[in-house]
């Protein structure tokens, strides 16, 4: 496959600054890669270090990325910059995730998500992965942008199947949508709504089983399906519950995903030492049986906006050790200084048990 937008297909041409995440389907990096004009910030997809026995399904996942970025260039997202044996080069996007950026009340940003998404489609490309809020992202411009191709499809056809995709990717985003801006949901986007495809159906009733079974059990890939549902009903009554415990000045919980499912995660602030023993007994004493969260990091401070409230985006980065995206974020110098000591103490090291360091 020929791809003309690459400008050498050399991976001494790649700089790693650092690693963003690692499972059984490829390693990515974060750093610059050399091309004519110089370097440019970008990210390295290597694949070609999986287990012998997944390596055809990652090394099919890198050519359908590569295959749909080379057809959109750029128009929905990261540019491809280079595609060679067992690795691709994207361009970076300067970005927050959307269940990071959160853009409540944002209608002009699901606005231009979907004329994006109609372009996509326009140019034969269906992403058919949007239901996670981790593929698309808010830039620095407060834009929307996808990313994470390695499912997409790229036809110059357009026949049936690919409309049914392109209707499910339309569903999706009008879901996250209905997250963050419901009032803005129009009767045709209702209607879309209720209009599940009959493929869609079936992979929710049959195929989706599998596909977590094997990712999940067998492999143990993790994503954010399912993620938050415990934090959202538990989060609360800890934290109102540990704000009754002497020395603490704030707290928050949220979910992080584990090849099981969530997990809890409590962050508790305290003005005088406290154990950990002490905050998980005082935690399960209370009387409605709140659950003991999987980690509890215990710091003397955490990043609050300048108004007082804590940053849970931030939060959320360090639980999910996402925290390469915390770079990129605007915070005021405590707040900065809170998360960059929050980092150093975080207790979800997933990427690099997995990289086994």
């Amino acid at each position: 496959m020929n791809f003309a937008s690459n400008v050498s297909s050399d991976r001494s041409r790649w700089r790693s600054v650092t690693v963003l995440k690692s499972d059984h389907f490829s390693t990515v990096e974060r750093g610059f890669w050399r091309g004519d004009g110089g370097e440019v910030e970008a990210v390295f997809r290597q694949f070609d270090h999986v287990p012998w026995w997944i390596r055809p399904v990652a090394y099919h996942f890198g050519k359908r990325e590569a295959k749909a970025l080379e057809r959109l260039g750029g128009i929905a997202g990261p540019r491809l910059l280079a595609y060679g044996d067992g690795f691709l080069v994207r361009s970076w996007i300067d970005g927050l995730p959307m269940h990071i950026a959160q853009p409540a009340g944002q209608i002009d940003y699901f606005r231009r998500a979907k004329q994006m998404m109609f372009a996509m489609h326009r140019a034969g490309v269906v992403h058919n992965d949007l239901a996670k809020e981790q593929n698309w992202l808010r830039d620095a411009a407060g834009l929307p942008q996808m990313t994470d191709f390695q499912l997409a499809h790229t036809s110059a056809r357009k026949g049936p199947l690919f409309r049914l995709a392109a209707h499910e990717d339309l569903r999706h985003l009008l879901k996250h949508k209905r997250k963050y801006v419901p009032e803005a949901l129009t009767a045709t986007e209702r209607r879309v709504l209720a209009a599940k495809s009959l493929p869609a159906r079936i992979w929710m009733a049959t195929g989706k089983k599998l596909y977590l079974f094997i990712t999940r059990r067998l492999i143990g890939y993790m994503d954010r399906e399912g993620s938050g549902a415990d934090a959202t009903r538990d989060g609360p009554r800890i934290a109102a519950h540990l704000a009754k415990l002497s020395g603490v000045t704030g707290s928050a919980v949220v979910a992080y995903p584990t090849p099981r499912g969530a997990r809890l995660y409590a962050f508790v602030e305290t003005a005088k030492p406290l154990s950990e023993a002490e905050v998980r007994a005082h935690i399960v004493s209370g009387p409605d049986h709140l659950p003991d969260p999987s980690l509890v990091q215990i710091a003397r401070q955490l990043p609050r906006r300048p108004e007082g409230q804590l940053r849970d985006d931030v939060l959320r980065l360090v639980a999910q050790n996402q925290v390469d995206l915390i770079d990129g974020m605007k915070l005021d110098p405590d707040a900065r200084k809170a998360a960059n000591e929050l980092i150093a103490g975080r207790l979800n090291r997933t990427d690099r048990r997995m990289r086994g360091a």
